[in-house]
């Protein structure tokens, strides 16, 4: 059995506040917006005590889907790199960015450069530097796709592009030659929801569509900071698509409190099993919150019905 734990949106809190010659444009909104509320919610207490659980859950590896920064400055980007070294050597743990790390034009190379051992594929393979990129992880494939652009200020969209989707296409084919339990990262979820326009990814239907021609296992996204779990139509069975809560949020509103999830893989092509555990905050007390079964012996437990409407 391969076990893979899943958080996302960190936020991790910066040590220092920007210089002032960074709070520019976008990034001064967002600085503001986490001195007066932000900074409340994401805590670094509540994310230390989330990833000190899920070491002594010893994971085979750990996928980590975006906004680790809060404004991407350059110390941020020291700041995150650090945090991800807490988690494990870049073999162990793999990384695409969020909106948040591509806050500005420069961001997006200044993360690039910071964090590039961690959004590596394989040095084996084809799909080694740049997006999507692809590891092989006992009976996994895990392929890391970007969804980070620069947005204008008040929006948090993302997008795939046509390039990264072109190579995708022949990966995921590949890889279901291969036998391999296929494992797409993205930040942005690919679902539609409530209409939200400032917060989609913008080529979600290009994205989905991909997927119901190429078909993938399990597709894990963050940037929501609520767990979700939608099924989409492939080729042969439905496609598990699932979110997770801001790893170092407090329950705020609506929001839950900070989670992650570990998947349990086993099996092989054609038979695989794959058993959903989520463990987080509740009242303040983190738990097992609940257990899932995506996959049964190669048999999907989606529920009846269209899944292309989704």
């Amino acid at each position: 059995m391969f076990r893979l734990a899943h958080l996302s949106d960190p936020h991790v809190p910066p040590e220092t506040a920007p210089l002032r010659r960074e709070l520019v444009s976008k990034r001064a909104l967002g600085w503001i917006n986490w001195r007066r509320s932000r900074h409340r919610i994401h805590r670094r207490d509540v994310l230390d005590a989330l990833t000190g659980d899920l070491e002594h859950q010893s994971p085979d590896h750990i996928a980590v889907t975006g906004d680790l920064a809060i404004v991407s400055t350059a110390s941020e980007w020291q700041s995150c790199r650090l945090w991800l070294q807490s988690l494990g050597p870049p073999d162990h743990v793999s990384l695409v960015p969020g909106n948040h790390d591509a806050y500005t034009r420069r961001a997006i190379p200044g993360t690039a450069l910071a964090w590039r051992e961690y959004m590596a594929g394989d040095p084996d393979t084809a799909a080694h530097s740049g997006f999507p990129y692809l590891r092989r992880r006992g009976p996994l494939a895990i392929i890391g796709c970007s969804s980070a652009v620069v947005s204008a200020p008040f929006m948090a969209t993302g997008r795939i592009g046509r390039d990264q989707i072109a190579r995708l296409k022949p990966l995921l084919r590949d890889l279901a030659h291969e036998g391999l339990f296929r494992v797409v990262l993205v930040h942005h979820t690919p679902i539609r929801t409530h209409g939200d326009r400032y917060r989609r990814m913008t080529d979600a239907r290009a994205f989905r569509a991909l997927l119901g021609d190429c078909g993938a296992e399990l597709v894990l996204h963050g940037h929501e900071h609520r767990a979700s779990l939608h099924w989409i139509a492939g080729p042969r069975q439905p496609v598990p698509v699932v979110g997770v809560p801001s790893a170092s949020a407090l329950e705020h509103g609506s929001k839950p409190g900070a989670q992650y999830n570990l998947y349990e893989v086993s099996g092989n092509a054609g038979a695989w099993t794959c058993r959903l555990r989520t463990r987080g905050f509740i009242g303040g007390e983190l738990q097992e919150l609940q257990e899932t079964t995506l996959f049964e012996n190669g048999q999907s437990t989606a529920p009846g019905g269209d899944f292309r409407a989704i």
